[in-house]
This record gives structure tokens, sequence and C-alpha cells, in this order.
């Protein structure tokens, strides 16, 4: 069973009420207790990619984004993507068609504003 713990022997910072199970290969780079430690395991290339609590909380109350979760095309995507085990590929094949990019730009405009 795994400790949860990061590289540096501290506790990964997950949300209070959750603490999801890590695989023992498992890291967590995240060093703000605002981020939390993904399920599966993953490769991040820059920190700076990684998104706070705060702002992925900041999602759930956007209407936009919550009407387009709603859709069963939508959630076929997204479960496609998460269950591949190549999603980076799927990805790409997605961002190809208008509705997904659309999806990820508002997203993108809330977790990564333009300064």
């Amino acid at each position: 069973q795994s400790s949860g713990l990061v590289e540096d022997g501290t506790k990964c910072p997950n949300d209070k009420d959750q603490h999801p199970t890590l695989s023992p290969n498992t890291t967590c780079p995240a060093k703000s207790p605002n981020t939390v430690c993904p399920i599966k395991a993953l490769e991040v290339e820059d920190p700076s990619w990684l998104v706070d609590n705060n702002r992925l909380r900041s999602l759930v109350e956007v209407k936009d984004i919550q009407d387009a979760l709603r859709d069963p095309e939508l959630q076929k995507m997204i479960l496609k993507i998460d269950g591949s085990s190549e999603p980076e590929k799927e990805l790409e094949k997605v961002m190809e068609g208008q509705a997904f990019r659309q999806f990820t730009d508002k997203i993108l405009d809330i977790v990564s504003p333009q300064e």
C-alpha cells in the first residue's frame, strides 16, 4: 500500500475530504496545498501545468461548462481520452472537432487566463 508521499518524503497534498490511493510508483510534484495529486499516474513536463484547487473549483460554477458536461457526445470523448492507452493521441483527434475545442477553450480561460 502506498503512503502517498512525494519524493521529498512529505505527504501528498490532497483535499481534506478526499484521500485517493496513489499507486506505489506515483509521485506528486505538487508543493502547493491547493494542488490535488492525480489518482492515475501522470507525468508532467512542466510543474506550472498543474492547476490549483481554487481554479478547479471555479470551473464548477461556470454554467457554460456545466451545460457542456451534460452533452453525451462530450462525455464520450472525455471517457475515450481517459480510458485510452495513448491519451495524447486521443486528445489530438477530438481537438480536431469544434465542440471539444470550444469546451477546452472555456476551461483554459478559467484555469490559465491570459494576462
